[in-house]
């Protein structure tokens, strides 16, 4: 798995590649999403198009966060889900928890608003 981050007009983007799992690639996504949290003030779009799989650690960290985040008054939004992680939210009824958005412009209103 790997990551980029880039800063837009205040909201961090965070495009995540490959599987997020038990082990090595959660402690990475949820430290990212820590350091984001620690060094940025705005909310956080999380780019997800190029994650294929995303176990029951992945989803915890990715609750935690959003917990996190709200608690702090900021919002995260997953942007472009890979159809195998939509389902899988869809699933587990997160996608009523999480905001979920195909266009990054909205995206971005939904985190700034």
């Amino acid at each position: 798995m790997h990551m980029n981050r880039t800063e837009d007009g205040g909201v961090t983007v965070l495009e995540v590649h490959g599987t997020i799992k038990l082990g090595e690639s959660a402690q990475q996504f949820a430290a990212e999403l820590q350091s984001i949290f620690d060094g940025a003030a705005g909310g956080v779009i999380i780019d997800f198009a190029q994650i294929d799989y995303l176990d029951s650690t992945g989803i915890g960290e990715l609750v935690g966060y959003l917990q996190k985040f709200s608690r702090a008054n900021r919002k995260v939004a997953l942007f472009r889900p890979h159809h195998r992680l939509e389902a899988l939210l869809k699933l587990t009824r997160l996608d009523s928890v999480f905001p979920i958005f195909w266009e990054r412009d909205q995206a971005m209103s939904f985190v700034r608003g």
